[in-house]
């Protein structure tokens, strides 16, 4: 069901009023919501689309006869539907549902284990999330495959010469995020994924903070796998997706067993189901998974166009605000990146200005942001992130940049 209605204009404080807990105060302070690159905030169109799921139609699907559950079941395909049209998807089989990014990688990783041997390399770069790291890591030891790293600069952007030179006839997989959580680069994954199917390797592109910047068309980029989660999209938690070239996932072998992503049991053999139930094993998020395709629409209905523009608006605007203060060090200043900054104010510890500007009612995040190497290799413990949404507004930013004033002369 459909409850999302289009907006006439990009007009922030119209947008702003659809976000319920933008009207919340912290600490007695009105919100200022800057972590985005963790989790958006969730507008009243998607939360009436939740409610409506609970209140009127919840059921499990595809199993039942009844009322309840063809209308859950339509309802749910009708997201997937969506999801395909949103990421050009050839074909609506080729998006699984996920329980999120993470699971989208852990899936696809658990399929190659029995599509590579001894001797074989996969890529990975080093601006990845956590995620995007140790999955790879298990692959190679319970394969025997080499894992090597695409080196970044001193701007957080990736060497890609370096990228050349490790591509050869043994590279089976290269993984790369679309944008990079702790810096906000925005990589160039179509030089990469040419580059990588010259030599026949598959690509994974992580796209858990690309999507609510961006519209990916994996037709046109020509991805083999393609993966995000509906927390970023202004959906809920606990659902994503995961797109798969047909191709591939039927080579694939299914990452779990049990109801649904079978076709036929019997004590001596399990046939499984087509596409795309083979990869959906047990009851699934149903309402999330609805939730999803709602979150598109409200984004859509904005338009990613306008979210774009406006967006780096706030980033060109807060980045020229932080270069001011005295002591400050941004990380990550590569050419083409989205609204994340992040940064530290001389020698003062990234955790004691996050817990000052809590006090302030101000959300940040702060810490290695779950890509440690990046930290490593700039050989700090960790950064202060801003994270920006097409709902933030300069006015936020403003107050932000004075209650981080006050807190670096409480620390100094």
């Amino acid at each position: 069901m459909n409850l999302v209605k289009e907006h006439a204009a990009f007009d922030v404080e119209t947008i702003r009023k659809d976000f319920p807990i933008l009207k919340r105060k912290i600490n007695g302070k009105p919100l200022v919501y800057f972590d985005n690159a963790a989790t958006s905030q969730t507008p009243q169109q998607v939360i009436d689309v939740i409610v409506d799921y609970y209140s009127n139609y919840n059921a499990n699907i595809h199993r039942g006869v009844h009322s309840l559950s063809q209308e859950a079941t339509d309802a749910y395909e009708q997201s997937r539907q969506k999801i395909q049209k949103h990421f050009n998807a050839a074909h609506s089989h080729e998006i699984i549902f996920t329980s999120g990014t993470t699971h989208g990688i852990n899936l696809v990783a658990s399929g190659f284990s029995s599509l590579l041997k001894v001797g074989d390399e996969i890529l990975v770069s080093a601006l990845e999330h956590h995620s995007n790291i140790v999955p790879w890591q298990m692959l190679c030891e319970r394969t025997g495959a080499e894992l090597k790293v695409i080196p970044m600069n001193e701007a957080g952007e990736l060497i890609l010469s370096e990228f050349d030179a490790l591509l050869n006839e043994n590279t089976k997989l290269v993984f790369v995020n679309h944008i990079s959580n702790a810096l906000g680069t925005i990589n160039p994954i179509e030089y990469i994924i040419e580059k990588a199917h010259a030599y026949g390797a598959a690509v994974l592109v992580d796209g858990a903070q690309s999507c609510p910047h961006l519209k990916p068309d994996v037709q046109k980029l020509n991805v083999d796998f393609y993966v995000c989660s509906a927390h970023k999209i202004c959906g809920p938690t606990g659902i994503g997706m995961l797109y798969g070239k047909e191709k591939w996932l039927k080579a694939l072998p299914p990452y779990q067993g049990g109801g649904e992503m079978i076709a036929e049991v019997t004590f001596e053999k399990t046939s499984y189901a087509d596409l795309p139930h083979k990869f959906e094993a047990g009851t699934p998020n149903v309402c999330g998974g609805i939730a999803f395709g709602a979150a598109l629409d409200y984004m859509n209905a904005i338009g990613f166009n306008a979210i774009a523009k406006y967006e780096q608006e706030l980033l060109s605007y807060a980045t020229g605000k932080l270069s001011e203060i005295e002591g400050m060090k941004i990380y990550g200043t590569a050419k083409e990146k989205t609204s994340v900054i992040s940064f530290n104010v001389g020698n003062i510890h990234p955790y004691d200005i996050g817990t000052i500007l809590d006090k302030m009612g101000i959300a940040v995040r702060t810490g290695h942001h779950c890509a440690q190497p990046i930290m490593d290799y700039y050989q700090i413990p960790g950064t202060i992130r801003a994270s920006f949404m097409f709902y933030n507004t300069k006015e936020e930013i403003d107050v932000f940049i004075a209650a981080l004033k006050k807190a670096i002369m409480m620390l100094s």
